[in-house]
């Protein structure tokens, strides 16, 4: 069904109680295995129905923020949907307490159980009131950052269409480009610094009704990480800082001699000085270059870009009252998975093409696999290596978007993601650091966000820029306020991704192969197991990164020396 004829009405939300209430009571009076798998199977088609709802109107509001119809549903759908975690948690109470738990074990598998463990530990009923007040907080931010629009060259824009004069070979455009951007954060600084404390604090008391000292476990739990903690993490990020930081620093030394700079600025952004490579075309070429793309790169994926074209299941223009930034969201009583983007004009718009449609094409495989629910997708930094790995498995088509300058933007993406990993823990170091000290001032929040960027990044100066000079930045990174703790998964699944990447230099086929058996085992394991069962290095094992980072040291040298005319 095309995306524009999905229906939406408002659940009713004594309905969906009163259908949790019985499947509980199913559970807790049935005779048999057999018994309560019919009361799960009629938990699972209730969640289908109540989810796509939900998803419905989040696509929706965030398509335009300023239709007041989806923006009430929003309010509404964020207002309930906690009145439901009580009903939910006595329903999945009741399957952990079952009897015939073997049997269920043999049918559903003992990993389904192990979630269901993690997801009844993140809720209390006395719950319920702070997690209204989250939503409402997080909901707010979404706002604030969607009316976020600056006047440029006579009109007003919203922030995403800065993003090619982010990237302009004029150095002080550039540099006025991001001025803009950090004054709109500057003229709402109070509003997004009273958020943020709110925020902090409403997780903390969520947490410390839950018997943890701090938001940091449960929001593991949230998550679902159910095979690495808080000490995996941290050596991670050690790994990083000392193997990949001194790599990132030599490849920052040798952009800022390219480009002809005396300082490397954060508006700095061009890794070559005539311009970075920008897709040819429309957003239309760069949308059918993507059919053509995946019409290309197997019999599965040709499948998938048929049934998201056709169903009208992309959102990728930047216009007035859209939320900023980019997802894909699972429609499950259809089937769908939904792509939601800005495009800009940048390379950004063909990274969408391949990491948010890595994550669709997973969705769109787990549909068909038929799995259930707890099973449509893998814990989310698995789930980053869809996407993460796409990007680099379609690099024999990336010629359709970039022409003569294919070979500058394969280098310049190979160098951003490897750049990137050093952000991405800077951003998860910084968030533990937050709710481990809640009662931190503004002014202290932004100086711990400064001394990291001096230990992931200190080669960037942003001496004198407004917003970004004053250590304030992260206040520009969604995930921070909207996806707590979720970043780093972004860093985990960026080093599998180069793992399939360089196998896919040595055997095309098979990488490809490997990366379609480890999508379509879904969520059936763990992220550590979906690791191992292909073959390849979990992110904090003992040398991981700087064997990685070493590996791709050497190609990006051989690639620059290729590129030794555009320096």
């Amino acid at each position: 069904m095309k995306f524009s004829e999905m229906p939406y009405e408002r659940p009713d939300i004594g309905e969906v109680k009163d259908a949790l209430a019985a499947i509980e009571q199913k559970l807790l009076n049935a005779k048999s295995a057999a018994e309560q798998l019919e009361a799960f199977r009629e938990t699972e088609a209730l969640g289908k129905r109540v989810n796509t709802l939900g998803t419905l109107v989040y696509i929706r509001n965030t398509i335009n923020t300023k239709d007041e119809f989806y923006a009430a549903e929003r309010e509404f759908i964020d207002e309930v949907t906690p009145l439901l975690a009580e009903a939910e948690q006595k329903v999945s109470l009741a399957m952990l307490a079952s009897p015939f738990r073997a049997e269920l074990e043999k049918e559903l598998g003992e990993l389904y159980f192990k979630n269901l463990e993690i997801t009844v530990r993140t809720f209390k009923p006395e719950m319920i009131e702070l997690m209204q007040q989250e939503n409402k907080l997080t909901a707010e931010y979404q706002k604030l950052y969607a009316s976020a629009a600056v006047e440029w060259e006579g009109r007003t824009i919203p922030l995403p269409l800065l993003g090619p004069y982010k990237q302009s070979t004029d150095r002080e455009v550039r540099r006025l480009a991001f001025e803009k951007e950090g004054k709109f954060f500057d003229a709402n600084r109070q509003q997004l610094d009273r958020i943020y404390g709110d925020l902090v604090k409403v997780r903390n008391k969520m947490a410390r009704m839950l018997g943890h000292e701090n938001y940091i476990q449960l929001g593991y739990d949230r998550l679902g990480r159910n095979c690495y903690g808080y000490e995996d993490l941290k050596e991670f990020r050690r790994q990083i800082a000392e193997d990949v930081v001194p790599v990132v620093n030599k490849l920052r030394e040798a952009q800022r001699e390219r480009i002809g700079v005396d300082k490397l600025c954060m508006y700095d952004t061009l890794i070559f000085k005539e311009g970075n490579p920008v897709p040819h075309g429309s957003a239309d070429d760069i949308l059918a270059a993507g059919k053509e793309m995946y019409h290309g790169l197997s019999a599965e994926t040709a499948e998938f870009i048929d049934f998201m074209y056709e169903n009208e299941l992309l959102d990728v223009l930047s216009k007035d009252g859209k939320a900023p930034g980019g997802y894909c969201a699972d429609i499950p009583a259809y089937g769908a998975p939904f792509i939601f983007s800005n495009f800009n004009g940048t390379a950004g718009d063909v990274d969408v093409l391949t990491h948010e449609a890595g994550h669709a094409f997973a969705a769109f495989r787990s549909f068909k696999n038929n799995y259930i629910s707890a099973y449509q997708s893998p814990t989310i930094e698995a789930c980053e290596v869809h996407s993460m790995s796409m990007e680099f498995l379609t690099g024999e088509y990336h010629h359709l978007f970039f022409g003569e300058d294919t070979a500058k933007y394969e280098y310049m993406h190979i160098a951003d993601a490897l750049s990137f990993l050093p952000y991405g823990c800077m951003v998860d170091e910084f968030q533990h650091i937050m709710y481990e000290n809640e009662d931190m001032t503004p002014e202290e929040r932004n100086a711990t966000w400064e001394k990291l960027e001096n230990k992931y990044r200190p080669l960037i100066c942003r001496e004198g820029m407004p917003f970004y000079g004053r250590g304030a930045g992260w206040q520009r990174q969604l995930h921070i306020y909207e996806s707590p703790l979720y970043y780093i998964d972004y860093c985990m699944a960026q080093t599998v991704a180069f793992q399939f990447w360089l196998e896919m230099l040595e055997d095309k086929d098979a990488a490809w192969k490997k990366y379609l058996a480890f999508v379509d085992m879904g969520g059936t394991e763990t992220f550590e197991g979906l690791v191992k069962r292909s073959g390849l290095a979990l992110p904090y094992e003992p040398k991981c990164m700087e064997q990685i980072a070493t590996k791709i040291s050497e190609i990006l040298v051989e690639k620059g020396k290729k590129l030794s005319n555009c320096y």
